[in-house]
Parts: C-alpha cells; structure tokens; sequence
C-alpha cells in the first residue's frame, strides 16, 4: 500500500469527498440538492436562523442562502419571517412538507452511516468518532500554537551552535 493511502489528512479528505458524492446521488434521486438538505438540517436544529447565520454556518456566500433559499420556499418547504426586531432581517422557519423530506434524509443518512462503517467494529467507531471530535475543536479553537512568521518561512531554521571541546 502507498504511504499516501494511509496519510490521515489524505484519508479524512477523501471519504470527506466520497461521503459528498454520495449524498449528492442520493439527493438529486429525491428531486433535491445536498445543499438543500443541508439547510433543511440546519433549519430543524436551529428554527429562526437568519439567512446570514446560515450562510456562516454553511461557509458560503449570502446570496447562494438566498438562493437555495427561494427553491425551498417555491417547494413549500421553508418560509421566511421578518424579524421582529429588525425588519432587514429574515428568519427561516420550516414548513410541514420540509418535515417529510427530513425524515427521508434520516434514512438516508443512517444507510450512509451504515456503508461507511460496514466492517469498522463498534468500539473503533466509538474511538474514531472522539479523535475527529477532539481534532475539530483543536481547529475550532481560537488559539492555536505560534508559527514562524512567513518571512521566516523562507529562511533556513536556525542550527543549534556546537561547541569546540577544550
């Protein structure tokens, strides 16, 4: 086996990427996008998000929000309500059909579970479910160690000065 098939930041980036392929397939075979699932997802977990703190959440820009956001409301899955403190502001709710949708996005997500640790016994998924709960707060974390500034990055490291015996 190569050494790169077995690089932890090459692996986490490929299932990453296999997982999203797949949910891809099966999003668009319910008429749907990934995208649109997801803001379906995170609308049930925070009813009321505005369309900004979504597109935080999601990494994406504003307008791509609003954008899958008017789909989903054509479809009558989600509406938006002013907020009633700044009318600038929408707040996105779900509406009843977007409740159906979320259970078939359940199942799907517990098949695709189901795939990704077909094999994988229960007390290494137990372990494996830790360590990328640990690293994703290492990387969420405000602080993280000091590191060369760029300048130096170009610079040879300094060697430690031997000294002659006398």
């Amino acid at each position: 086996m190569a050494e790169f098939e077995r690089d932890l930041l090459f692996l986490l980036h490929d299932v990453a990427r296999l997982l999203r392929v797949d949910a891809d397939k099966r999003a668009r075979a319910h008429g749907m996008t990934r995208a649109q699932w997801g803001i379906l997802i995170w609308l049930e977990r925070q009813p009321g998000i505005s369309q900004k703190e979504l597109a935080e959440l999601l990494e994406v820009e504003p307008i791509t929000v609003a954008r899958l956001v008017d789909r989903l409301e054509a479809r009558g899955m989600v509406e938006r309500r002013p907020d009633p403190r700044d009318r600038r502001i929408w707040r996105l709710h779900l509406s009843r059909p977007a409740h159906l949708v979320l259970l078939e996005i359940s199942e799907q997500r517990a098949e695709m579970a189901t795939m990704v640790t077909n094999g994988v016994a229960k007390r290494s998924q137990t372990i494996m479910i830790e360590a990328l709960v640990r690293m994703k707060a290492t990387l969420t974390r405000d602080s993280h160690p000091t590191r060369r500034p760029p300048e130096l990055n170009r610079l040879p490291a300094a060697r430690p000065v031997e000294r002659e015996a006398v």
